[in-house]
């Protein structure tokens, strides 16, 4: 049974907080009575939900960090754990994509998607889950993606780097349980947020989109019960299962003439 009351009066840190499923995410753990370290790169938007927040009764903390910088990780640990704030609750959920053709591509994008999606995942687990072995208590939500499940042409990065971060939690989870840390990989599909905006992928947007405080819902529940990997859609279930038993190629074939962008038709 999941058990959200055990979030009641533990620091979470939530990354990519400021919209999105971050801001959700914050939320629905503020509901369960969880004080938020909130961090993202647009302080504006985090002052604004801090605010949302605090007036509901929930302390907040925010710390403004560019994850792509490798420093962020460190700075976020001194200015959090390092300055005497207990966070047993981690959530990875910062991230970023880019839809296009790989060799079209700015380089800069497809590595800042690496740094973010992996690297910094990576350092912030680091950093903070030895503090909660030690503790004997802890949680980690690690934003992984259906696009983990099998390659995705046009977010080749994208879905390479949330496959990473789906085997990195099941991995990390397998590891720590036995000092009660519990461990658990998000793997939303299409969600209302900026995100597709940003990464320029309207066009996965076409199949439906599932409300941002529908997802955290069901990924604070799983976290706090110890599930180690969530799917919040059914969409996202069916292919999690179908793609089990087709061959690689032939997923790939479809997908690529499926998402191709227009401008590398010919």
């Amino acid at each position: 049974m999941a058990n959200t009351q055990d979030f009641q009066g533990k620091w979470a840190l939530v990354t990519g907080a400021s919209s999105g499923i971050g801001a959700a995410l914050a939320r629905e753990l503020a509901g369960f009575g969880a004080k938020l370290i909130l961090t993202a790169r647009r302080k504006d938007r985090l002052e604004a939900l801090g605010a949302e927040l605090a007036a509901k009764g929930t302390e907040v903390r925010i710390v403004t960090a560019d994850l792509n910088d490798p420093a962020a990780p460190q700075q976020l640990y001194d200015a959090t754990e390092g300055a005497g704030l207990c966070v047993d609750i981690l959530v990875n959920n910062a991230g970023l994509g880019q839809y296009s053709a790989f060799y079209d591509s700015p380089v800069e994008q497809e590595l800042s998607q690496v740094r973010v999606n992996c690297e910094a995942v990576v350092r912030l687990s680091r950093l903070f889950v030895p503090r909660m072995v030690e503790r004997r208590r802890g949680w980690v939500l690690i934003l992984a993606s259906t696009a983990s499940f099998q390659p995705v042409p046009y977010i080749t990065t994208y879905a390479a780097t949330k496959a990473f971060d789906r085997f990195f939690a099941l991995g990390l989870a397998a590891e720590v349980a036995r000092f009660g840390v519990k461990v658990t990989a998000l793997c939303p599909g299409s969600t209302e947020s900026e995100f597709f905006d940003v990464a320029h992928a309207e066009l996965f947007k076409a199949g439906g989109m599932q409300p941002a405080p529908d997802v955290a819902r069901l990924a604070v529940a799983a976290l706090a019960r110890g599930q180690r990997t969530i799917l919040p859609s059914l969409s996202g279930r069916c292919t999690a299962f179908m793609v089990r038993f087709l061959p690689v190629g032939l997923i790939t074939y479809f997908i690529e003439k499926a998402a191709r962008p227009k401008s590398s038709a010919a």
